[in-house]
């Protein structure tokens, strides 16, 4: 079942409760932080950037899980494969991190440990700039980026968890078209309109202590017109509504179920080795050849975040909602597995 909503509404009930699970193409659910019916400890709300071209990325992250936050920054070079991430903790933020209730403006920032970032947002451009001290020795990176071009159409999915008062609200905005500069010591990645794109991670939530999830998400240009696609599960009870879909010069194409067929060797995930991606409906069919692992686990006894966020090629078929076949070569993108205790 894809339960699709069409029209504004209330995100929570007055029990902290989604009221009608389902996804969205646009931002038509209203989230209120003071509608969560859960201690501030437990609630989790992130804004996550991902900018990428075909040879290198770089991922940024304010986060307030409550218990902690982060300011978080990852660079990655696919052609001689390199990977960096340095990340501020922040103890006990509880909310005082005053993330924005709507991804549709308003600004994201914080200082942490003489690293300072900001996420702006004024509806038209998003203007991403920052510091993050001592990233390579005792060099501090700074970015400076601009994302503009915003698709009429996203992902927007509200999640409940088996659990009373426990949900999952997220958007994923592809296809962004991204420009600017990173700096690091001598070092420097330039991203330019042409061939460089931006993808928004936007999280609100309380959820349960213990889980897994899948997500895969990636940008390009496809027969001269922006292509991108959001996949993944393990978010909760995604009964009314999977997260993923197909982005295809601005419009939003839904999918059904699409699994992550990840390698298995001696019992454990070969994330190194290639991948497959299958679904339910034909419509997404992929195989995966992995070009870096990231990794950047924590693991203090009972919290733990370990992640395996994989980046690599796509190369296969996807199909929009009027049958037409996109023929993805050679996509770099990425697909993750992490497990919480959080």
């Amino acid at each position: 079942m894809q339960h699709e909503i069409t029209k504004p509404q209330r995100l929570l009930d007055e029990n902290g409760n989604i009221k009608e699970p389902g996804f969205a193409k646009k931002m038509l659910y209203e989230y209120h932080r003071s509608d969560v019916k859960a201690k501030n400890w437990r609630i989790k709300e992130w804004d996550y950037y991902y900018i990428g071209n075909q040879h290198y990325g770089l991922a940024l992250t304010i986060g307030d899980n409550g218990f902690a936050g982060a300011l978080s920054t990852s660079i990655l070079e696919f052609d001689k494969p390199y990977d960096v991430t340095k990340t501020a903790l922040v103890v006990f933020p509880l909310g005082k991190m005053n993330l924005p209730e709507t991804s549709e403006k308003g600004t994201t920032k914080w200082t942490q440990d003489k690293s300072s970032y900001s996420f702006e947002n004024d509806g038209k451009v998003r203007h991403l700039k920052g510091t993050h001290a001592k990233f390579d020795g005792d060099n501090a990176l700074t970015f400076d980026i601009t994302l503009s071009d915003f698709p009429e159409e996203s992902m927007v999915i509200a999640t409940p968890f088996d659990k009373n008062a426990h949900f999952y609200f997220n958007q994923k905005i592809n296809c962004m078209r991204a420009e600017g500069v990173v700096k690091c010591g001598n070092k420097e990645w330039k991203f330019d309109k042409s061939d460089s794109m931006g993808t928004l991670d936007w999280g609100r939530g309380v959820w349960t202590y213990d889980n897994t999830w899948y997500w895969g998400n990636g940008n390009g240009i496809v027969n001269g017109k922006p292509f991108g696609f959001n996949i993944g599960y393990g978010f909760g009870n995604t009964s009314a509504a999977s997260e993923n879909m197909l982005f295809y010069n601005g419009k939003s194409h839904k999918l059904d179920e699409v699994t992550f067929n990840i390698p298995v060797k001696n019992g454990k995930d070969d994330y190194m080795s290639p991948w497959t991606f299958t679904s339910n409906d034909g419509r997404f069919e992929m195989n995966f050849t992995p070009i870096l692992d990231r990794q950047a686990p924590l693991n203090v006894g009972v919290i733990c975040m370990l992640p395996h966020q994989v980046f690599g090629k796509f190369n296969g078929k996807a199909i929009l909602d009027d049958g037409t076949v996109i023929e993805v070569k050679d996509m770099v993108g990425f697909a993750e597995k992490v497990h919480n205790k959080w």
